[in-house]
Parts: structure tokens; C-alpha cells; sequence
């Protein structure tokens, strides 16, 4: 990528394959977009950039450079493949840019300081957690397996309940449905995998919609 390159992507704005960063300062936080490119559809992550999108650059980008492929190598489960590019704005600067391919191993997730394990997605300009619906969708889907379903009650209230909303939430289909949210949700995941369906992340409540062809 040469800079003139650079400075048109980065007049597009973040979104859903874009990130600024100005530094890699909290290289701990930083990785939570590296794991949500990797279990969305992959992006671009650029170091040296303002939200602003002013295009400061690194003036040590070696350092930054170290420092953020040992947090992915740190905090990352499991490993995410990236490659990765310096574009010089100056004779003493560089943007740092990381791209990030869409994971194969889904659910990607960041470790925190107790071992503990949080997935994101990428929705919009935002790296949100995702939910139990989402972390189900890319396990099972992994497996690569034709999902199979009956169409009894439940659905039928289901495209009943969308042919009017054109969304629902699980808790908003649980409860019309009259079912626990366990089955809902599951109903739901597994019609996203048979296609039926999409699903939509959100930071609060994910919402399903059908599927368009």
C-alpha cells in the first residue's frame, strides 16, 4: 500500500473492516479488535491513526510493532492470522497496519489476566462482546454440518412473529412463545445455521431477521 492509498482508506471513516488507533498504548484492549476482525469478516487495523482520522503516525514503529504482535501472541486464543505493513508519512514516521484474515478457528476470543476467556464481533465502528447466540453460531458452524430442523409450534409462532416485527430478540420470542429463553435461543442458533435466518449482533440484544436470497 502506497500513501496515497492509505490516506483514501482512512477518508472512508472506521467501520466494519476499519480501526484507528493513534498508539498501541493498552495493547490489552487493542487485541479485542484484532479478535473481532478475526470472528467477523476480517479488517484492517491501522496504527498511527486518529479517530479523527488524522494521520499522525509512529515514530518508533518498531517498538509498536513488537509490542503488538506479542499482546496477539499473548492474549489471542486461538492463533489469528494476520500480516502486516509499514507506510511511511514522513521521513521519521510510519502508520503501522495490521490486516487481520477472517479466523477459520471460531469463536476467537482475548484472554484476561485470570485465563479468562471473552470473544468479540465486529458491528459497525465497535468490537462488542458477543453473546451466547453468536459464540454458538461460530462453534457449531465450525463444524461444517447440514443443520436439520422440525417445523413445528415454536417455528410456526417464530415466522408468525417476523412476518409482523421483522425482528425478534431470543427474549422477545421466548416470551410470546411461551418457552423457557434456553429453547428459544437454541431454536434461533439453529435456524441461522440452516439459513433460515440471520443474525444481527448488537451491543445490547442480537436481533434475527430472515434470511434474504
Amino acid at each position: 500500500m502506497d500513501l496515497r492509498t492509505l490516506k483514501e482508506l482512512v477518508r472512508q471513516g472506521e467501520g466494519d473492516t476499519l480501526e484507528f488507533k493513534l498508539k498501541s498504548n493498552h495493547p490489552e484492549r487493542i487485541v479485542r479488535e484484532i479478535v473481532a476482525f478475526a470472528n467477523s469478516g476480517g479488517g484492517k487495523l491501522l496504527i498511527g491513526v486518529g479517530d479523527d482520522k488524522a494521520i499522525k503516525g509512529l515514530k518508533y514503529a518498531d517498538e509498536d510493532e513488537y509490542i503488538l504482535e506479542r499482546a496477539i501472541e499473548k492474549y489471542c486464543t486461538p492463533a489469528i492470522s494476520y500480516t502486516k505493513e509499514r507506510i511511511a508519512i514522513s521521513d521519521e514516521r510510519e502508520v503501522l497496519i495490521f490486516h487481520v484474515s477472517r479466523g477459520i478457528e471460531k469463536p476467537h476470543a482475548v484472554l484476561d489476566i485470570f485465563g479468562k476467556k471473552k470473544s468479540y464481533v465486529r458491528v459497525k465502528d465497535k468490537s462488542v462482546q458477543a453473546s451466547k447466540e453468536m459464540l454458538a453460531i461460530m462453534k457449531l458452524a465450525k463444524e461444517n454440518k447440514d443443520t436439520l430442523f422440525s417445523y413445528g409450534e415454536k417455528e410456526k409462532q417464530l415466522m408468525q412473529l417476523l412476518e409482523k416485527q421483522k425482528s425478534v430478540t431470543v427474549e422477545s420470542y421466548a416470551t410470546i412463545a411461551g418457552i423457557p429463553r434456553w429453547l428459544a435461543s437454541r431454536t434461533l442458533v439453529k435456524l441461522v445455521l440452516a439459513n433460515v435466518l440471520e443474525v444481527h449482533p448488537d451491543e445490547v440484544l442480537d436481533r434475527f431477521t430472515m434470511a434474504m436470497y
